[in-house]
């Protein structure tokens, strides 16, 4: 099973499993990760999964979609490596994958 570490607003750090197929949202959910509250249950209509991809994972995340590319633009804390978590698929070539969770004002 693949391994995805959070890194939570606060910096903290939550290696967790994350079974094939289940995005990087469902992940930080099902463990109780802070900072993605996933209001819209993985739709891609909000925002509030916003995760900043490590550079080196980058690349094999890939960019996002037009949907995606549009919220992206009302998130907060937005750069170059922004994802939303409900719109990447782990798998095994994601073994070891590590994203940061940028706080967000509510």
């Amino acid at each position: 099973m693949p391994t995805v570490t959070y890194f939570n607003p606060a910096g903290e750090e939550h290696a967790v499993d994350v079974p094939d197929g289940m995005s990087v949202m469902e992940g930080a959910v099902s463990n109780m990760i802070d900072g993605i509250t996933a209001d819209c249950g993985g739709a891609c209509a909000c925002a509030t999964c916003h995760v900043h991809v490590d550079p080196e994972w980058y690349d094999r995340v890939g960019a996002p979609n037009e949907t995606e590319a549009d919220l992206l633009e009302f998130a907060d804390n937005v750069t170059e490596t922004s994802r939303l978590g409900c719109q990447v698929k782990v798998s095994d070539e994601l073994d070891g994958l590590v994203v940061r969770i940028p706080y967000r004002e509510i």
